[in-house]
């Protein structure tokens, strides 16, 4: 019989044949169930990452599981030049969900944002009137909405930009939280204002109360679309199905993905009006895996178990227990703790990454962020006793780095 791969084989290969372009903590994971993962060597885990909030529903989950089995077994992938028994059921799901008048489904979230970025251009030379190639569209400083070329260029992360230019022309930034300054920054070509309602990737970065409804009234005003990049921060994370509504507002445009498959499979959407999405016509844009079957059905279960399980209000109370506990802890290595749901920071005045190593070696698996923040963000179904148990080992681990 063969003799099992130990972790150490398998980090040395991925060494030598991957490229490197990320620092991962040096567990091995080959499989999962709910909030826990389990590595090669039959250590056990609990999920406090939930790959980047993509499985709010847990690893796994049967009902998701089933979706995607049932649906391999029929068709995966038709392309969009023929139509598919799935993409329509899917495209009512959203609407029905969401109130939102349509749907454009991608893979993955980055693609969404460029979709979402082409139909605010396009809608501000077609209905706004901007002159030809002159669009501008505003976004903050610390986004993080994806790793395209285009995408990478409007960041202000200047390792994100380093040795990737030329960049795309057109976009400027204001800061978050700072709605004067968005004010200022509108001209007659500005068609889009793009933000994160939380800012994820920069350390669960959390505008003032009431900062959503200036930029939406702001940009009514000026007849700018306001778009929202939900891909992390939507489908229950912070308590809320998506994080625009805890200011109840509703913005010109969403963009999700993430969660939006479970964890099963590459799926966004962008979100939007009649006027907005209507600018599209056939072969302005387009994707052979977009809208495939086996998305589309895998999407309907995902959002079926967001509903069905009542995770956004899952994570409201969770995540108000949480940031609770997490409130408490006196440090000096602390400058802040944050959050809103079960999307939480311990934000350090030291590296973050000795105390994600500490923690992982206790069990808990997290990840820390722009070298000083500990981002927390388990699946939004696990058990109270599991979470405190988490919140424990964070404790003892600060405690600890403390002295």
């Amino acid at each position: 019989m063969e003799s099992p791969v130990q972790a150490s084989q398998l980090i040395a290969l991925e060494d030598q044949y991957g490229a490197h372009n990320y620092h991962p903590l040096d567990v091995v994971i080959e499989r999962a169930s709910g909030a826990w993962v389990y590595d090669v060597e039959g250590r056990k885990y609990l999920d406090f990452l939930a790959a980047y909030s993509a499985v709010n529903q847990g690893h796994c989950h049967p009902a998701i599981l089933k979706a995607f089995s049932d649906q391999a077994h029929k068709v995966t992938l038709t392309s969009r030049a023929f139509r598919n028994d799935q993409l329509p059921l899917l495209l009512k799901d959203l609407h029905d969900l969401t109130g939102f008048d349509r749907a454009l489904p991608m893979n993955s979230g980055v693609e969404a944002v460029e979709t979402a970025i082409k139909a605010a251009r396009k809608w501000g030379y077609t209905v706004k009137g901007i002159p030809a190639d002159q669009a501008e569209i505003i976004v903050c400083s610390n986004n993080f909405h994806g790793r395209t070329i285009a995408v990478v260029g409007f960041s202000s992360e200047e390792q994100y930009r380093s040795g990737f230019g030329p960049f795309a022309p057109g976009f400027r930034h204001v800061p978050l939280g700072d709605a004067e300054a968005l004010r200022a920054a509108i001209t007659p070509n500005t068609c889009a204002f793009l933000m994160e309602p939380i800012q994820g990737e920069a350390g669960i970065l959390i505008p003032p109360a009431g900062y959503l409804q200036q930029v939406a009234a702001i940009c009514r005003e000026n007849n700018v679309l306001l778009v929202l990049d939900e891909i992390q921060s939507g489908l229950g994370r912070t308590g809320k199905l998506f994080a625009y509504q805890h200011e109840g507002i509703t913005p010109d445009v969403v963009i999700i993905g993430k969660a939006l498959s479970g964890g099963y499979y590459p799926v966004s959407a962008v979100l939007a009006s009649n006027q907005v999405l209507g600018v599209f016509q056939p072969g302005d844009h387009g994707s052979t895996f977009g809208g495939n079957p086996l998305a589309c059905a895998v999407a309907r279960a995902a959002l079926k178990v967001i509903v069905d399980e009542h995770l956004a209000a899952r994570s409201a109370e969770l995540g108000a227990y949480a940031l609770s506990r997490l409130q408490q802890i006196k440090s000096p290595i602390i400058k802040e703790v944050r959050g809103k749901g079960l999307w939480l920071a311990i934000e350090l005045n030291r590296p973050a990454r000795p105390l994600c190593e500490a923690l992982k070696d206790r069990g808990l698996l997290c990840k820390e962020t722009h070298e000083t923040v500990i981002r927390l963000a388990p699946p939004l179904i696990i058990e109270k006793s599991d979470l405190t148990w988490a919140l424990d080992q964070i404790e003892a681990v600060i405690a600890q780095h403390s002295t």
